[in-house]
């Protein structure tokens, strides 16, 4: 895997992945940005989500079940102190669809959480990972 981080001006870097997507990242205005992207720590809380949420959607459908939606609503904690790791991460599924059983809707988020999530396993050896979840039929 490769990125390439580029400086673009004042606190605002513009990050470009191996395959090939551009994402502006830049800071708050009180440390000399203009709050022009995401904060770098956001984008990898953005990356754990996406990448929890991409299992679960995945083993819902190879399991064929009928998901038709799946959102991650995530907060989380940092240390007070340098270099402010994440200390606390939380995950709340919403995942909907057409007769989701409830053991399916866990057992993905389960294997995500405990085998497939690089980006979560990565992070939980900082942070205490924790995650609940809501069915919606639609």
């Amino acid at each position: 895997m490769k990125a390439r981080i580029k400086w673009v001006d004042n606190m605002a870097f513009l990050g470009e992945s191996g395959s090939g997507h551009a994402v502006l990242m830049d800071g708050p205005p009180e440390s000399g940005g203009r709050n022009l992207g995401v904060r770098p720590m956001e984008m990898l809380l953005l990356g754990m989500g996406g990448c929890t949420a991409f299992d679960v959607v995945h083993i819902l459908k190879k399991g064929r079940h009928d998901v038709r939606d799946c959102e991650v609503h995530l907060e989380a904690d940092r240390a007070e102190n340098d270099p402010k790791v994440f200390t606390r991460i939380h995950a709340h599924f919403v995942v909907k669809g057409r007769g989701l059983r409830e053991e399916a809707v866990k057992r993905a988020i389960d294997l995500s959480a405990e085998k497939y999530c690089s980006a979560s396993i990565m992070l939980g050896k900082t942070a205490e990972i924790t995650h609940d979840y809501e069915i919606a039929e639609v």
